[in-house]
């Protein structure tokens, strides 16, 4: 299968722009881990795979959103947990909408958490020193599996994975058990009543659809077009069956 061309960096660029390295570090997974500064933008690598920049933002802020415009009307004090924390837009969105009491952001690289401190940080107004958010680093794939399995979970109105590139494109490996059987259950036990999960991935993935729509009552598939390359999709489910 051919790799999405959303997430080519070089495409959307302009020709005068520099690039700057900001750090080179070695990430969780062992690989390079870097953040550039390229003209006014930011953009993060992983083992020299481009993973997201801050040029635009649209379509993780709209899984956010749809995801608590889906919410039963009148919910309030909303707890939205994100799988990512990245450059911080999905965080941002969710902390944008009143209704929600408590954000909380899984992210695997200590790295990208201490970037929020500086440069990258002002990208989405640092998030994380907003009360309301707490920044977790950890593997998300191992604190589903451990808060799912206590005796009483933290249950969330939202669910957001904004994970590696989506379903069929993991920059971390073990990150696949998100999108099967398992990681759905584990999922689905963290949602409160009424709760929303939400998927981004950088293309649409017909067999990730199928699956959902055999677990979940509820399946909006929302495309967001791009600059450049195919839509990104976010996945929006309900109802576990």
């Amino acid at each position: 299968m051919d790799q999405p061309t959303t997430y080519t960096a070089s495409t959307f660029r302009e020709p005068e722009e520099e690039s700057v390295t900001l750090a080179r570090v070695t990430g969780e997974t062992g690989g390079d881990l870097v953040l550039r500064r390229v003209g006014a933008h930011y953009e993060i690598y992983s083992n020299g795979v481009f993973l997201m920049d801050t040029r635009d933002g649209t379509s993780e802020r709209e899984m956010v959103r749809a995801s608590l415009a889906a919410l039963p009307a009148g919910r309030s004090r909303s707890r939205v947990l994100i799988g990512g924390l990245g450059v911080g837009f999905s965080a941002r969105e969710a902390l944008e909408h009143p209704q929600v009491a408590v954000v909380d952001v899984v992210e695997l690289e200590p790295h990208v958490i201490a970037w929020h401190d500086g440069e990258l940080g002002e990208a989405a107004d640092y998030v994380h020193q907003d009360p309301r958010c707490r920044v977790v680093n950890a593997d998300i794939v191992a604190w589903l599996e451990k808060a799912s399995s206590a005796a009483n979970p933290v249950r969330y109105d939202a669910i957001c994975l904004d994970t590696d590139n989506g379903p069929d494109w993991t920059v971390v490996e073990s990150n696949n058990r998100l999108y099967e059987a398992a990681g759905l259950d584990r999922l689905t036990r963290l949602l409160a009543p009424g709760g929303v999960l939400a998927f981004w991935s950088a293309n649409a993935v017909p067999d990730f659809e199928e699956s959902l729509r055999g677990r979940f009552a509820s399946v909006e598939v929302i495309e967001v077009l791009v600059a450049n390359g195919v839509p990104d999709t976010v996945y929006l489910v309900r109802e576990p069956r």
